[in-house]
């Protein structure tokens, strides 16, 4: 079985790539405007004060943040179960795949989404998370960072496992949303101080089709390096 070392000793390229992955994918999220960067805009031009606008953005950041430990963490149990390993990570490149083609056929918003008022940032983030498969798209990152680290006899025990695989599952959703309220952040303030809302009726894209295509992306990626190893 294959641990979630946090000590950073057994460093590789494969590692490095996979959390420069981590931090790429964050950033992605952050520059798409539906993750909810123009809100904070909003936010701070109906207060007319930079606080609301970073307000704003914690609240995002936070209802994102518990999107993805919403998702990982069931998989961080599942870890602990070490003669299924394979079938998991198979599994959840699978549906990440399945999602992605599901949103490339069908790329209506859900209509519950439409139903948050915008004043519940943080539960609108969490929503668009999880309806948009933004928290889904880090379960094969998480898993191959799982699989990047050696178990020494001497943690084997599920207790320690499950330790190690919960706090990697923290550590991966913190900083992919520090990386996604850096880069959103940094387009909101823009946006406010500088470049004013002409720049966002002008410069407004619609991601639906590339953000399928990535999550179809991401998990063929993971589904061939499991199959590749597994040989």
């Amino acid at each position: 079985m294959l641990s979630v070392g946090l000590d950073g000793t057994h460093a590789s390229p494969a590692l490095g790539w996979l959390w420069l992955a981590l931090v790429a994918s964050g950033l992605y999220h952050g520059v798409n405007p539906g993750m909810g960067w123009p809100l904070a805009v909003s936010a701070g031009l109906m207060d007319k004060s930079p606080r609301a606008l970073f307000r704003a953005l914690w609240a995002l950041a936070a209802g994102h943040l518990l999107a993805t430990l919403l998702v990982l963490l069931p998989f961080a149990l599942l870890l602990v179960l070490a003669e299924w390993q394979r079938p998991i990570q198979i599994g959840a490149s699978l549906l990440v795949i399945g999602f992605g083609v599901y949103r490339l056929i069908d790329r209506r918003h859900p209509r519950a989404l439409a139903r948050i008022p915008p004043t519940q940032l943080a539960l609108w983030s969490f929503a668009v998370a999880i309806a948009h498969g933004a928290a889904l798209m880090l379960v094969p990152i998480y898993l191959g960072l799982c699989q990047a680290f050696e178990l020494d006899a001497g943690h084997e025990a599920a207790g320690a496992l499950m330790k190690a695989s919960v706090g990697m599952a923290v550590l991966v959703s913190v900083v992919h949303v520090a990386a996604m309220v850096g880069a959103g952040g940094c387009l909101a303030w823009l946006v406010y101080r500088y470049l004013g809302l002409r720049f966002v009726s002008r410069s407004w894209f619609n991601l639906d089709a590339v953000w399928a295509t990535s999550l179809v992306l991401v998990g063929a990626v993971a589904l061939a390096f499991n199959l590749a190893t597994a040989r």
